[in-house]
């Protein structure tokens, strides 16, 4: 089994539908910090699982310096930002974890 792992950090902005008082619904930014996991049992014609530029193309490229709530049609809470990534990537993503601080991480995992 073959597996890579690609960092990316990200600038972007967002603010949260909530159902309860919060200042995450005011339109705030962070450094995401974003690990993507993608492993295969084979690789493609070139030696890879993925290009690892690539996946910075397919995902930072989408979301670095953007307000987030205009590139998706969900809430884009870190959770759901996780599974949109690992979804973006199949069939190769099994794992993505999306910091947006040093103690706030949230991970999909298949």
């Amino acid at each position: 089994m073959y597996e890579v792992k690609k960092r990316l950090e990200i600038s972007a902005a967002h603010s949260l539908e909530l159902d309860y008082d919060s200042k995450c619904t005011d339109m705030h930014g962070h450094n995401w910090i974003i690990d993507i996991y993608l492993r295969s049992e084979t690789l493609n014609e070139n030696g890879m699982i993925m290009d690892f530029s690539h996946i910075k193309n397919a995902i930072g490229d989408k979301f670095d310096h953007k307000i987030l709530n205009d590139v998706v049609d969900f809430n884009p809470t870190a959770e759901n930002l996780a599974k949109y990534i690992c979804d973006s990537l199949a069939p190769f993503c099994y794992r993505v974890d999306v910091r947006e601080s040093e103690n706030n991480v949230a991970s999909y995992i298949l």
